[in-house]
């Protein structure tokens, strides 16, 4: 889906771990998402790398008047890494697994930090969403920021209840806000029992929140580059994901 050419820089943001390279995209002041400051949305990339897609995605939720940033997480150990242009998935592995959800959470704040000295930013109304890989980031990153991130979404999302301490089923009753949860219907690394044990700890922790499974898709249905997407499914995400972002972060 094409959107129209909105404002947007390429940096790299210090962080206590080195240089962040971060892509920042907002409305056009006076445009029709009227002058700001807009709420932000914290974009995290998928276990492949940072691309052109995700900036793309980006643009596509700045259009809806938000100010939306992200970032390359594996800055740490790499500048740049596309494993569709590398065809390397042990090293993505290794990259992935190199990533806590505690870095992406010092990263999101760093983020913030830096959007909190733009005048286009709103860093009092923040959410975030995650795809695969950085679905349980973009819900710890709310669990440890309430009342200032109110809304995360995870897509396909892996690791939502695991044997951790930073499982993020474990600390669903943190998140001051809402969340959703998207799970594709086959999927090896979200399975039936996995996702069930998250939405029973979402059940019990009282948060505002919803799981919906998304029938005949796989892992990764919302990506367009991807070989898993479902147009359907992945307009629909889209849906879910702007409402939620209406009810609670724009409102």
């Amino acid at each position: 889906m094409s959107t129209p050419a909105l404002p947007e820089t390429r940096f790299d943001l210090t962080t206590a771990d080195g240089e962040m390279p971060t892509f920042v995209v907002h409305p056009e002041p006076g445009g029709d998402a009227g002058d700001g400051p807009w709420p932000v949305i914290l974009f995290l990339m998928d276990a492949p790398g940072m691309r052109e897609e995700l900036r793309d995605m980006c643009r596509r939720i700045a259009a809806d008047g938000y100010y939306v940033m992200t970032s390359q997480l594996y800055y740490r150990d790499v500048r740049e890494y596309n494993v569709f242009e590398t065809e390397d998935r042990d090293r993505m592995f290794e990259l992935m697994s190199n990533l806590s959800n505690a870095m992406a959470t010092d990263d999101a704040k760093a983020l913030l930090e830096h959007a909190d000295a733009d005048a286009n930013a709103d860093t009092t109304r923040v959410g975030t969403v995650g795809y695969c890989m950085s679905g349980p980031m973009a819900l710890m990153i709310a669990a440890a920021l309430p009342g200032q991130v109110t809304a995360a979404a995870s897509i396909h999302g892996v690791a939502l209840a695991v044997d951790a301490a930073d499982s993020p089923h474990r600390h669903l009753g943190s998140i001051d806000g809402e969340v959703y949860v998207a799970c594709a219907e086959t999927d090896s690394y979200a399975p039936p029992e996995m996702v069930a044990e998250f939405e029973a700890a979402l059940a019990a922790a009282g948060t505002a929140g919803q799981v919906e499974w998304f029938p005949g898709t796989e892992h990764g249905f919302a990506f367009a580059e991807r070989p898993a997407y479902v147009p359907e499914a992945s307009e629909l995400h889209w849906t879910r994901l702007f409402d939620l972002f209406a009810r609670r972060v724009t409102s």
